[in-house]
């Protein structure tokens, strides 16, 4: 994969961190050679944060991987679709909806948490996600919520609002993507991640549980560059 290029940038899921992306990518991509910058989203404009620490990697670096977890996915694809001379390859993990957000559960999740957030509190809001969501969940979103607050709530919103690539820019897409999907992800479908495989021309599929997470979160990326890899070798 260093052939293709020596630079990744890859961006969090909704209300998460660059902390996390980094324990998701950074081990995979570091064994083959890359240097990786994962951003931290700015609550007061989060794809625009995005787009420039993937604008200023592209300017520096040329041709880089982008990667992204569920609005990071999204934000990655859409770029690299307006972008494709500076995409080598992309890494496109548990993508949270196809166009519009409408009602997906991504979505529908996020302004719920907004408005509980705007209603009750940080501290309520922690504790009650807390109480229902797996440790490594838990233990992810307290700090990044926490680190985002008080501008959250609108972060959230910002996300939920978000048109993620439909299947006509899904279908632009020229670089080699590797899509991660979690089988049992109520949040992020896998059969949302089974469309994007299938329409992106040059992609692959790998699935996974969200158990494997728990375990590790570099299995998110030891996946997707394996996937990249296997591509790169047809």
């Amino acid at each position: 994969m260093s052939n293709w290029a020596a630079h990744a940038v890859v961006l969090p899921g909704t209300g998460s961190d660059a902390r996390f992306a980094s324990d998701a990518f950074t081990s995979a991509l570091t064994a083959v050679g890359m240097s990786v910058d994962a951003v931290d989203p700015d609550p007061v404009g989060v794809v625009a944060s995005y787009e420039a620490a993937l604008d200023a990697a592209a300017d520096a670096h040329g041709r880089i991987i982008v990667g992204g977890i569920s609005i990071g996915a999204a934000v990655a694809a859409a770029w690299s679709a307006r972008n494709p001379e500076h995409v080598a390859g992309i890494l496109a993990v548990l993508p949270p909806w196809l166009g519009k957000p409408g009602d997906a559960p991504a979505a529908l999740s996020a302004r719920l948490t907004s408005h509980l957030l705007t209603t009750d509190g940080l501290e309520a809001v922690t504790a009650a996600m807390a109480a229902t969501s797996p440790d490594w969940l838990a233990t992810t979103l307290t700090r990044s919520w926490a680190a985002q607050w008080p501008d959250l709530p609108s972060a959230l919103l910002e996300a939920a609002e978000y048109v993620a690539p439909d299947v006509q820019l899904l279908r632009r897409l020229n670089a080699p993507t590797s899509v991660i999907g979690a089988v049992d992800d109520a949040v992020h479908p896998f059969e949302i991640a089974r469309i994007w495989n299938r329409e992106i021309p040059h992609s692959v599929l790998t699935a996974i549980h969200l158990d494997d997470i728990a375990t590790d979160p570099g299995v998110l990326g030891r996946r997707a560059v394996e996937g990249l890899l296997g591509l790169a070798a047809d």
